[in-house]
């Protein structure tokens, strides 16, 4: 019969190979507090696999969130959701559940530059991080010019298909910087790529009827927004600039 000191062996070596950190940490604490408080066996098991969970729970968001490249400042906490029409924050309300992510659903943000666009979706991805999803934030002259790279490596299956991993893509400020119609082509495969297959979250300045300027021509800018659209929940925040209003508040002070 194994000793105390040879269990405690027993445990942690067994522990380590089944790769439950927690549970090693924290086991003897938690059978000391069981002991005192005459928690039955099963009691003390469910807490210890409760604080593991956890754990790994917190990991893998902490992970998420390095992972989605989201700015991190641009949370729902500094978001002034007041300044949103009434219809506006009810759609975003029904967004941070996520439910909308199994649908492949988009979300398409319009609004003046300044309007509070890119902050609301990364505030809402960084709640759906939250919750478990898998979110990556790009601007889109940067998503463009990646997509471009890997097509001229031939390897823009592969990027696509890692792009595809995630449950959301924020495409930010698309239309803002001039795109050549290469670096358009691409852009338009991955929006075709994820049509119903993966939520997109594009903040733009640019209306749909200006959206030929993107792609260069009628056909292709059609076809984009069809697919965009389909399936779709559409913000107009056509708001007063927040960073004007915020420069005229500090004026006055």
């Amino acid at each position: 019969m194994l000793g105390t000191e040879d269990v405690k062996d027993y445990l942690n070596n067994s522990l380590r190979e089944l790769r439950l950190p927690t549970v090693k940490a924290c086991y003897e604490q938690q059978a000391h507090r069981a002991r005192k408080e005459s928690l039955s066996y099963e009691r003390y098991l469910a807490e210890l696999v409760e604080l593991e969970c956890q754990e790994r729970l917190h990991r893998r968001i902490e992970r998420f969130l390095r992972d989605s490249r989201l700015p991190l400042e641009k949370d729902l906490n500094s978001f002034e959701m007041k300044r949103l029409p009434s219809r506006v924050a009810a759609n975003v309300n029904a967004l941070l559940d996520g439910s909308f992510l199994g649908r492949a659903e988009n979300v398409l943000a319009f609004g003046n530059p300044g309007s509070g666009k890119t902050h609301l979706l990364c505030a809402i991805g960084q709640e759906l991080i939250y919750k478990g999803y898998r979110v990556r934030f790009t601007p889109c002259s940067l998503l463009v010019q990646e997509l471009l790279l890997a097509k001229q490596n031939l390897r823009l299956p592969r990027t696509l298909k890692k792009l595809s991993k995630y449950d959301a893509l924020i495409i930010d400020d698309i239309g803002y910087v001039e795109q050549n119609r290469e670096e358009m082509e691409v852009l338009f495969i991955l929006l075709a790529d994820r049509y119903e297959r993966g939520s997109v979250m594009i903040t733009s300045n640019l209306p749909f009827s200006k959206w030929e300027r993107i792609f260069k021509d009628p056909m292709t800018t059609a076809a984009a927004i069809d697919r965009l659209v389909h399936h779709s929940i559409i913000l107009e925040m056509n708001l007063p600039s927040y960073r004007l209003e915020q420069s005229k508040k500090s004026k006055k002070h």
